[in-house]
């Protein structure tokens, strides 16, 4: 019986603190285990000489926000954490526009409103899968 999901071998491995090279094992979607010659996987994947990141945190960044004038952002929630998942970025932070005599409760709710509209805020898509795709909480290239 397999230890893990998905074992990823061989990957060129960063922390906060080190590089190093490692397996990483993978158990219902999350990381569970970094190692040498980890145990088995349900799925395996040599990354051999690929680089292991954390992902990245985009603290502000404008997504399908209203503008005063009428103009209308490049990105909304979807094209945006598209987007941010293509580059490595795996939690965005958008600013929520506060108009004049606006609350801000009132901007952050109308913001929450947008994102929940369009139900986009917490999907992203790994670079090689369809958009959609059921993965089990396994990432798989």
């Amino acid at each position: 019986m397999a230890d893990f999901d998905l074992v990823l071998r061989g990957g060129n491995c960063v922390t906060a603190a080190d590089m190093f090279v490692c397996d990483v094992g993978i158990r219902n979607g999350k990381i569970a285990a970094l190692g040498d010659r980890l145990g088995a996987g349900k799925q395996e994947i040599s990354i051999a000489g690929k680089w292991l990141l954390p992902g990245g945190i985009d603290s502000h960044c404008h997504i399908d926000q209203p503008l005063t004038d009428g103009a209308v952002m490049a990105d909304d929630f979807s094209s945006g954490s598209h987007a941010a998942a293509c580059g490595g970025t795996t939690t965005i932070i958008p600013f929520a526009c506060q108009f004049k005599g606006q609350s801000l409760q009132a901007a952050i709710d109308d913001y929450h409103d947008t994102a929940s509209e369009n139900n986009k805020g917490s999907r992203v898509s790994i670079p090689g899968i369809p958009f959609g795709t059921k993965l089990n909480g396994a990432f798989s290239p």
